[in-house]
């Protein structure tokens, strides 16, 4: 005969924070559920390191709730397969353990938060429930909860976003700098200075490379995870080795806060643009993380919060100025109190027609390299190979690399979604969409970024040493062996120029393109043409 609790609380995989007022006692009459569900691993088809890393997360999470007293019922793959979706696993334990009152935190995505909020409705009795819930005889109250992380509540964010209006973030960051008190003197940014992105824009130099610190990995246990995951025949992408390497656990994530501190947060800002291919072939790991934290993972799944990660930054940056510059400590806070929050507010204020957004009519397929890295264009193989075997690649490299191949081909926006969505450990829609829908593809029309990142193959070059062994000449704009991003760049401002040729920031790429006479702009329409008809051929 199973307990009977008067509360059921919902921990969504996402939800892992320790810190929720939720946890601040403990109460025999509620259960704590936290479930791995086909649902969740299947809505894209995700990295193997992804749904690893959250299921560890997950049970992990689920053992020190019960190891701190509290009622927990963790489920696998194994017990919840046969469930369709969500509602009907709740339905089935909320009719089993008679349950009164079930309680969720707000979800970070918007299918979810529909689905629990059409789901309460159900619980209130306000519509007829759905066969596979008609075990539910009892009616029951439903309270959402706020999740208690980012620094701006949920019912805050209208405050700064509207719907379908353009925003930008560095007037949404100097508030929240105000707002929080981050980086402030007197209510003055420190330094005089809001943002340091000009000095944040280096090239490593061979001579900085054996700088590099040897990147903190641990050693998770997923094998039976993996086992999991084959036996319920979990579509995935990527590679993944039975040790896991990313933190799924808050220990572990304080501890990898800590190391970047020490190790990275003095380059950080300096490098934190920065490109390398050559590390690879050293027999060393560390050219895929460079000088970057690596903690977007344990910041998305909610093991960390950004107040403890951005004041622990600071603490050594006020005791370490000898080696951590200004420059280096914001921009390590404007990636988290100023980005990480201002695409979280877009998300909201946007959705669900965010989604549908395609401002640039982009029609073409994604090459069927994105899921091998099997191309002779070395900085897309290096970006592509570091992401399929890492489930991870920073910043430059998925706006200026993979993103900016994506925009100047005209790739499809739900294509290009589905791809970051599925490959990245740290990709949960809310943060992956505005990123790639929005600052990557243009695809909102400028609610995000102001122009159009696109780029030509100088801009990798000048970035990473990626073209100085690459089959294409980044020289070169026509001819068999010329840069496919050189032709593919004029090609997409020549087709775009009635969206583009009004923006200031683009006035003197055209400028240029005028300059050129009909044959040239011919010759590099045509080379661009031939690549793009040949895509998967790269």
């Amino acid at each position: 005969m199973s307990h009977n609790y008067k509360c059921l609380r919902l921990i969504l995989g996402d939800q892992l924070n320790a810190s929720h007022s939720w946890f601040s006692d403990k109460d025999d009459d509620t259960l704590y559920v936290i479930a791995e569900l086909y649902q969740e691993a299947t809505y894209t088809t995700h990295h193997v390191q992804k749904i690893c890393a959250f299921f560890a997360a997950m049970e992990a999470f689920a053992k020190a709730l019960s190891q701190a007293g509290h009622q927990v019922e963790y489920l696998t793959l194994d017990e919840t397969a046969h469930y369709p979706d969500l509602p009907s696993l709740l339905s089935e334990l909320i009719s089993k353990h008679e349950i009164a009152q079930f309680e969720y935190q707000l979800p970070d995505e918007y299918r979810l938060r529909q689905q629990l909020a059409d789901f309460s409705k159900t619980l209130s009795h306000q519509q007829k429930l759905p066969l596979h819930q008609q075990s539910l005889k009892q009616k029951v109250t439903v309270t959402p909860h706020e999740s208690e992380h980012f620094y701006l509540e949920d019912k805050a964010l209208s405050n700064y976003f509207s719907s379908g209006k353009s925003h930008r973030l560095e007037s949404f960051y100097r508030k929240l700098r105000t707002k929080f008190d981050v980086l402030m003197e007197a209510g003055e940014p420190l330094g005089q200075q809001w943002n340091f992105d000009q000095d944040n824009r280096n090239k490593l130099k061979k001579a900085d490379l054996a700088d590099i610190p040897e990147p903190l990995v641990f050693a998770n246990d997923v094998s039976d995870i993996l086992k999991r995951i084959n036996r319920h025949k979990i579509p995935t992408i990527g590679k993944a080795e039975e040790s896991l390497l990313w933190p799924v656990t808050r220990l572990q994530t304080v501890e990898l806060l800590h190391f970047f501190c020490q190790y990275c947060l003095p380059n950080f800002g300096k490098f934190q643009d920065a490109m390398t291919g050559k590390l690879s072939f050293l027999g060393e790991d560390k050219g895929w993380s460079l000088y970057h934290s690596r903690l977007s993972f344990a910041l998305n799944s909610k093991l960390i919060s950004p107040k403890q990660v951005i004041d622990t930054a600071i603490v050594y940056f006020q005791q370490n100025h000898n080696l951590i510059s200004l420059a280096q400590i914001e921009g390590f806070v404007r990636q988290i109190l100023g980005w990480r929050e201002f695409v979280r507010g877009i998300y909201w204020a946007n959705m669900p027609d965010y989604a549908e957004h395609n401002h640039l009519i982009a029609n073409r397929s994604l090459s069927k390299w994105f899921w091998t890295g099997d191309t002779r264009m070395s900085c897309m193989h290096h970006a592509i190979n570091q992401s399929l075997t890492f489930a991870y690649a920073h910043h430059i490299q998925r706006l200026m690399v993979t993103g900016n191949f994506c925009l100047i081909a005209g790739i499809t926006p739900d294509q290009v979604d589905s791809w970051y969505l599925g490959i990245y450990i740290d990709a949960i829609e809310w943060v992956e969409m505005p990123n790639t829908r929005g600052m990557s593809q243009f695809a909102d029309g400028g609610i995000v970024g102001s122009k159009a990142y696109a780029a030509s193959g100088n801009y990798i070059n000048k970035m990473s040493d990626y073209c100085g062994d690459c089959h294409y000449k980044v020289s070169k704009t026509v001819g068999e062996d010329a840069c496919p991003l050189n032709a593919m760049y004029w090609h997409f401002m020549a087709r775009h120029q009635e969206a583009f040729a009004r923006n200031p920031r683009t006035n003197m790429v055209y400028a240029n393109w005028r300059k050129k006479s009909d044959q040239d702009k011919a010759e590099v329409l045509e080379q661009a043409e031939h690549y793009l008809k040949n895509l998967d051929n790269l």
